[in-house]
Order: structure tokens, then C-alpha cells, then sequence
């Protein structure tokens, strides 16, 4: 077993369990918006739920990018099992768990939303300081006899990380409904751009 697939051991399964709460939490609203007791959902509570689960899906990819460099110790498995707690608690108060009490998700969303893009912004700070780590504890080795330097892609990487850790800390101060639809959408097409970019480079 290589170290990397003794700390995914770890996470994937945390991962997993909170990319279930958020889809447990859309088939329930579903099931209840499909049922006789009316309620509103809107936006803001469903572009949430997307967005953490993009979230969560590059989180993933940005640890098996990083696999041959993450250790076997203590010290990441802690580290590591605290940012994906962070994640899977962020991920189980995006829905309530009892939706038929909350004839309108927008008033849910005023309430947690603080707690849930605060989650995000703590885990996407976390990992930059990871990786960061992991560069200095076991730096990738440059190709032979080339000096490592950063690529176009590599700048679109950074600055949509930049860009992503910006939108939460907005997210978190902003009140108006319309204003954080459009930076909850934001943020989302900006993940997505991202990981298409990341799929045109590896093909």
C-alpha cells in the first residue's frame, strides 16, 4: 500500500459521505417539492449545494495531483481528516434535515450560509497551505536540465483559486439575495472552467 493510498483511505471516505449529504439533501427537497405540501426552494440553497460539491470534486483531484508527494504520518492524516471534517460538516448544513419545516429554503440559507461558505473558505485556505507545505517537504522534480517555471495554465490554476477564496470572503459579507445568487453562480462556472481547462491540458 503507497503512502497516498493510506491517507485517501482516510479522506475518500469522508468525501464520499459528505458529496451523499448534499445529494441526500437535493433528493429530499425533490421528493418534497414533488409532493402536496408546497414550498419554496429558490436559488440560493440548491447553487450552494452545487457549488460545494465542485468544490469537493477538485479538493479530490487536487489530492491525487499531489499524490506522490503526501506522506504517511501522523501529521497528514490529521491534517488532512480536519480539512475534509471541515468539508463533511459544511456539507451537512447546506439542506435542512427536516425541509417540510422550512416552507421557504431562502431563509434557511440566510441562516447557515455563514456557516457553510465559511467551511469552504477555511478548507480551500487549508489546502493552499498544504500544498504549499508539500512543495517545500517534497518538492516535484523539474524535468532534466530544465529550470521550473510557471505555465499559462498554471497562472489560470492560481488565479482561479485567488479568484474562488476572493468570492467566499465576499460571500460571507454581502446580505443582498440577488448578490450572492450571482457570486454563488460565479464561483461555480468559474470551478467548472477550471476543470475543463484541467482536462484539455491532461488530454
Amino acid at each position: 500500500m503507497s503512502p497516498f493510498e493510506l491517507v485517501f483511505a482516510v479522506f475518500g471516505l469522508l468525501l464520499g459521505l459528505a458529496i451523499a449529504e448534499v445529494l441526500g439533501g437535493f433528493s429530499r427537497t425533490l421528493k418534497l417539492k414533488r409532493g402536496s405540501r408546497a414550498i419554496k426552494v429558490g436559488w440560493l440553497t440548491p447553487l450552494l449545494g452545487v457549488l460545494v460539491v465542485l468544490d469537493l470534486t477538485s479538493f479530490w483531484l487536487m489530492a491525487w495531483e499531489a499524490r506522490d508527494q503526501i506522506a504517511a504520518n501522523y501529521i497528514t492524516l490529521v491534517y488532512v481528516l480536519a480539512l475534509v471534517g471541515v468539508y463533511y460538516l459544511a456539507a451537512t448544513l447546506i439542506f435542512p434535515d427536516e425541509p417540510e419545516e422550512w416552507p421557504d429554503f431562502n431563509h434557511w440559507y440566510d441562516k447557515q450560509n455563514h456557516l457553510v461558505i465559511g467551511g469552504l473558505l477555511t478548507a480551500n485556505i487549508g489546502a493552499w497551505i498544504g500544498q504549499i507545505a508539500l512543495e517545500f517537504a517534497a518538492p516535484v522534480e523539474a524535468a532534466a536540465e530544465s529550470e521550473a517555471t510557471l505555465t499559462t495554465t498554471d497562472l489560470a490554476y492560481m488565479g482561479s483559486a485567488l479568484a474562488l477564496i476572493i468570492l467566499l470572503i465576499a460571500l460571507l459579507r454581502v446580505k443582498s439575495r440577488g448578490w450572492n445568487i450571482a457570486m454563488l453562480s460565479a464561483a461555480i462556472v468559474m470551478l467548472l472552467a477550471t476543470g475543463i481547462l484541467d482536462a484539455w491540458v491532461v488530454a
